[in-house]
């Protein structure tokens, strides 16, 4: 293990705004030279998914079990500024069980946007019909890394309910189009991580701006939980100290 890790432990201010947030920022959790070599490993598979499946340049682009399609992802996997507080909120007996990468172009300049709400949703999805406890249980959180600029409104901000991670029901306004009381905007920059509980509720919003949004989405959770990807990991292996093999599916 990268020994560079201990530095950047769980801080107990940290522990406390997970707790009571749900959801906490770290800033410059990336230098910039990483930022860009992403960016052009993102763009490369923007460019490709998009000619494959026929989306068009205003849709929205969603890229499950991404970490295998570079080798540039596997260095996320265990960067020493975010994991250690991962394992320092769930433990050690981890593992990736889901990877999402989103881009948000730019919405279509020739619709009129329209008011409506916000897909308010939790994260892994069946587990919130099937657990019956009130709250119910973390089991999982995810880090998103933030490579493009939203630190404005209106640049597909990623928007949350501070609390709402220990409500199984979210109120929603009864006008139909209105967002719950509470909604905030995560203006993160660019390099910036977000560390978020998979029970907070959050919603993604439209882009506004001529710059596409693109994060990278790392979901970790116990290793007795099934992943939720593919998992198309298995040319790593061989390459990897055991701390990536485990949180790669290795048992």
């Amino acid at each position: 293990m990268d020994t560079a890790c201990l530095d950047y432990c769980l801080t107990e201010e940290e522990r406390l705004q997970l707790e009571r947030n749900g959801f906490f920022t770290i800033k410059d959790a990336l230098p910039p030279q990483m930022v860009e070599d992403l960016t052009v490993v993102v763009d490369r598979l923007d460019a490709q998914y998009r000619l494959e499946q026929g989306i068009g340049p205003h849709d929205r682009l969603n890229i499950m079990d991404f970490l295998g399609k570079d080798d540039l992802f596997l260095e996320l996997l265990d960067w020493p500024t975010t994991f250690p507080k991962v394992w320092g909120t769930l433990g050690w007996h981890l593992q990736l069980y889901h990877s999402h990468l989103g881009i948000s172009p730019p919405v279509d300049p020739a619709e009129k946007p329209e008011k409506k709400r916000l897909g308010w949703h939790q994260d892994s999805g069946r587990l919130n019909r099937d657990l019956e406890t009130t709250p119910r249980p973390r089991i999982s959180l995810k880090i998103g890394y933030f490579l493009t600029d939203t630190t404005e409104i209106g640049r597909a901000n990623f928007y949350v309910v501070p609390g709402s991670h220990l409500k199984n029901e979210l109120e929603l306004p009864a006008d139909g189009a209105s967002d719950p009381d509470g909604t905030m905007a995560v203006q993160a920059a660019p390099g910036d991580a977000v560390f978020f509980d998979r029970r907070l509720w959050h919603a993604a919003s439209p882009n506004f701006t001529d710059v596409s949004r693109k994060v990278l989405f790392y979901g970790y959770s116990y290793r007795w939980l099934r992943p939720r990807d593919n998992m198309t990991v298995e040319h790593f292996m061989d390459r990897s100290d055991p701390i990536r093999r485990q949180l790669l599916g290795a048992s």
